[in-house]
């Protein structure tokens, strides 16, 4: 395997529907709103068929680490409301796979991220660095999950507040 190939597994445990898990990851636009610490800009160039295949975005994301990544996504498969899978290119060229399992009140959510590193620095130094960059990439996942719990409380929220308005 290259110095520069990435596979990484992240699994997140959240009080959730896996609707409304598929429903806040599946609105990449929202992305800098609810997960900041990573998403810097979210531009989609495509928007997909009603499933979201063949949707395309682009990000501009950022981890713990002082440099920043332009990357592209393409939606490749989806299985509303289990996950969906999509192609990466730019910065990084590679497959993910989100899946999201109901377990009791609980969304059980995996991460399946397979890339290579294209951005010159990453590809260079993951040699040397690649320790470094899967510990960027942890950290910046671990932001993720804190986010999710904090976007899916705020939307409940503002349901009940809307419920409360209405009646």
């Amino acid at each position: 395997m290259s110095a520069n190939v990435y596979h990484f597994v992240s699994r997140w445990r959240v009080a959730a529907t896996i609707g409304e898990v598929a429903e806040v990851l599946g609105a990449a636009e929202d992305l800098p709103r609810w997960w900041p610490s990573v998403y810097l800009k979210v531009e989609t160039l495509e928007p997909g068929d009603e499933h979201g295949i063949g949707k395309v975005v682009r990000l501009h994301t950022r981890g713990r680490l002082p440099y920043t990544l332009t990357w592209s996504f393409r939606v490749v498969g989806s299985r509303p409301p289990h996950g969906y899978v999509i192609e990466a290119f730019g910065d990084f060229v590679g497959r993910g796979e989100w899946t999201f399992v109901q377990d009791g009140a609980q969304a059980d959510i995996t991460y399946d991220w397979q890339i290579r590193a294209e951005k010159p620095l990453l590809k260079w130094f993951s040699p040397v660095l690649k320790p470094l960059f899967a510990w960027n990439h942890r950290w910046a996942m671990a932001r993720g999950e804190e986010s999710l719990r904090r976007e899916l409380d705020r939307r409940r929220t503002q349901r009940r507040q809307e419920t409360n308005v209405a009646c």
